[in-house]
């Protein structure tokens, strides 16, 4: 299943992706394991990424790929108990000059389990002294995509 397989829901902010669970990503009871989270977060992202002219290609690459994980948070809701496909929502709470912070959702399709939710926050490196650098002006025009707007004033 790739990502084009399902038509993607629509979302007031960020994206939907929907991610395949496999066999090999449940643990011993028949759920997901808790590992393969932080995997399948990442094969949400990617994809979006891609498509929007930032894919990995070795020493090709957009510079904003390279970037490490800061922190990851995650509270369990519902377990993953089966294979198929997940809907992974993301989107962005704060960019910076060289972070970005993502937050996160793990539904079924139909939206109606929230089987997990999170935040995952990441620094932009420069890719010879690893070092924090800023985000091209390509990375942060396609980041300032998945921003959640501001709560309107009262």
């Amino acid at each position: 299943m790739t990502h084009d397989t399902l038509d993607q829901p629509v979302v007031r902010f960020g994206h939907v992706e929907h991610v395949p669970v496999h066999f090999d990503d449940l643990d011993a009871l028949g759920i997901m394991h808790n590992a393969r989270y932080a995997v399948l977060l990442e094969r949400a992202l990617t994809p979006y990424w891609a498509d929007r002219g930032h894919a990995y290609r070795g020493r090709d690459s957009s510079p904003d790929l390279c970037h490490a994980v800061r922190e990851f948070t995650i509270r369990f809701r519902a377990p993953i108990a089966a294979t198929g496909p997940v809907a992974v929502h993301f989107w962005l709470e704060h960019l910076g000059t060289s972070s970005a912070g993502y937050a996160f959702e793990f539904r079924s399709v139909d939206g109606a389990i929230l089987h997990a939710e999170g935040t995952r926050a990441i620094v932009r490196l420069d890719p010879a002294t690893l070092r924090p650098a800023p985000w091209s002006e390509a990375g942060r025009a396609v980041a300032e995509t998945l921003l959640r707007p501001a709560p309107a004033a009262a």
